[in-house]
């Protein structure tokens, strides 16, 4: 049985969650890129859509409770009743209305929200200016933080993410080692990011601030401080902060990126003046080590394009297609293991 204090306790936990809940920051429900406010308007109109289906049925059940109890006599008994069409056609009308409805918004907005379509707008009031240059942004996930090259500026950074407002971004993702998902609830959805693998993202940000990015994806021991800034600028702040990159960062070379790429946690931001221009692409092939074979080398072997390729480098003569290469060389060359041509 319960006392008075358990009911005041109760009373007072359910007077307080206005006020906790207020400190909650509900980002994804006030996004400050374009693509995320569609995202949350498609959580909006389908959570209403549902809603016209679920807030009447509760409602039924209970006015059905309460029409029907035993000690209203008012109430019609009949027993032997099994049909209505006009409340069949009421039953099964409805929700199928709503879910034609659902199903049209989703395949629109699967198509609209696609992550590798280009964007066509920079919000819902402005379209995106046919000379408009993207901003690239090459993302590689470490044990257990981010990573950020920057090829069209040559400068990389550690934790740290910046773009100008209202320029389209396009990402290109990737993983060292275990797959991962990157998140920036303000910019746009998560989107995954495989070893061996590239993913794509377009997005934008809208309004100037710093907002927080993170792994959706448990990746291990370091991944709940997997986490980065996003910050989003003016154009002049972002040029900004270009040169003070230029100025006052390290060169990412192959040998400090490996060294980067040790499984670390809670890392602090980094900033790399200069890269390696090659070194995404080896990331991604899985040969950031010089003395280990590309993935894209591997492919070109097992598709009979390469008869011979050596740890590191391929030959003039290895990197020409069998069917191009002279039958002196083609018996000349030794071929990979397992390789016939």
């Amino acid at each position: 049985m319960r006392t008075p204090l358990d009911i005041i306790a109760k009373s007072g936990i359910l007077a307080a969650l206005p006020v906790l809940l207020s400190s909650c920051n509900l980002v994804v429900m006030a996004p400050s890129g374009d693509i995320a406010v569609q995202q949350r308007d498609l959580i909006v109109i389908s959570t209403i859509l549902m809603l016209l289906i679920v807030v009447p049925v509760i409602f039924l059940i209970l006015f059905f409770a309460w029409r029907y109890r035993q000690s209203n006599t008012d109430a019609k008994y009949e027993p032997e009743w099994s049909h209505s069409t006009r409340l069949e056609v009421i039953i099964w009308a409805a929700p199928l209305t709503i879910i034609v409805a659902l199903g049209a918004i989703t395949w629109i907005s699967t198509h609209l929200l696609d992550p590798y379509r280009p964007l066509s707008r920079i919000s819902a009031t402005e379209k995106l200016a046919e000379n408009a240059k993207p901003l690239t942004v090459e993302v590689v996930a470490l044990d257990w933080k981010w990573l950020f090259f920057y090829p069209e500026l040559g400068i990389a950074t550690v934790n740290q993410l910046a773009a100008p407002v209202n320029v389209p971004i396009n990402f290109k993702l990737t993983a060292s080692s275990v797959m991962n998902s990157f998140y920036v609830p303000a910019l746009a959805g998560q989107i995954y990011a495989m070893p061996g693998m590239e993913t794509k993202l377009h997005a934008v940000i809208n309004h100037p601030g710093e907002y927080e990015g993170f792994s959706a994806n448990y990746s291990g021991a370091g991944f709940s401080n997997m986490r980065f800034s996003f910050r989003g600028m003016e154009q002049g702040d972002f040029d900004a902060w270009v040169q003070t990159v230029k100025a006052g960062g390290e060169n990412l070379s192959r040998e400090a990126y490996l060294d980067l790429a040790k499984p670390s946690e809670r890392e602090p931001a980094r900033l790399y003046a200069s890269a390696d221009p090659e070194l995404y692409n080896a990331i991604l092939n899985m040969c950031a080590d010089k003395s280990t074979m590309c993935m894209s080398d591997m492919a070109m072997i097992d598709a009979g394009l390469i008869c011979r390729a050596p740890p590191g480098t391929l030959s003039p003569v290895a990197a020409l297609a069998p069917r191009q290469m002279p039958a002196a060389a083609r018996q000349s060359e030794p071929r990979a293991p397992g390789l016939s041509l």
